[in-house]
């Protein structure tokens, strides 16, 4: 009899390396890696390219049935298409970041993302990574894992990052929008950022990248058996 899909679930604030981390855990242990964040970064996109408001529910709203969102695995790394549009490299601003947690707060952009998520789980292994995917999208993942890091740790490593790709930000400001961030996200009506109650707290302030990756890799290892 075939095994169900394994599906691991990575929750955690903005920053603490949820991306970065799953992706090399997904390679690690083969299975696939859906970056859940990009989903919502790309309706945020897409809500400013059309000069909406993030945060205008009845805008967004409307904007939805316009949006063909599929994801795309190429060479092992997950591309988002919006209306056959490849938009995985023009959303990882920090304008785009403050849009995805407006609209990520909306409960008909929750909706609207929910089914594409399942339902690349219900037929692969899968490594997904959000704000409620051991909480909502998938309640029954077999492993949960909730990665966190101070705010003041985690505004570095995303500071540093913005400033090798070039972009002209403060530490100062990259903290506040974090904080914020942080606040908005734990604090929304709609599937609020916590970790669910059988998840397991890695805090990844005194680790680097390979440490963390070696901690999940065991908790999973030994969830699985």
């Amino acid at each position: 009899m075939k095994k169900p899909p394994v599906a691991v679930a990575i929750d955690g604030p903005s920053g603490a390396g949820k991306s970065t981390i799953a992706k090399s855990l997904a390679k690690e242990l083969q299975f696939i890696y859906v970056d859940t964040g990009a989903l919502y970064r790309s309706v945020g996109y897409m809500a400013l390219r059309d000069g909406i408001n993030p945060g205008d529910a009845e805008a967004v709203q409307a904007l939805l049935p316009r949006l063909r969102m599929q994801i795309r695995y190429i060479d092992g790394a997950q591309r988002v298409l919006v209306n056959g549009e490849d938009v995985s490299d023009k959303i990882r601003t920090p304008e785009v970041s403050m849009a995805a947690s407006a609209v990520s707060s909306l409960p008909a952009v929750r909706r609207f993302l929910f089914d594409l998520q399942r339902d690349i789980a219900k037929t692969n292994n899968v490594i997904m990574d959000g704000r409620d995917i051991g909480t909502v999208v998938l309640p029954d993942a077999q492993v949960k894992i909730f990665l966190t890091a101070s705010a003041e740790i985690r505004a570095q490593r995303r500071f540093e990052e913005l400033t090798e790709k070039g972009e002209m930000v403060t530490y100062e400001a990259v903290l506040a929008d974090m904080e914020k961030r942080d606040y908005d996200d734990s604090h929304r009506e709609a599937a609020p950022l916590k970790a669910a109650e059988d998840a397991v707290l890695v805090d990844s302030s005194s680790l680097d990248l390979q440490q963390t990756v070696a901690v999940m890799k065991a908790i999973v290892e030994k969830a699985l058996g």
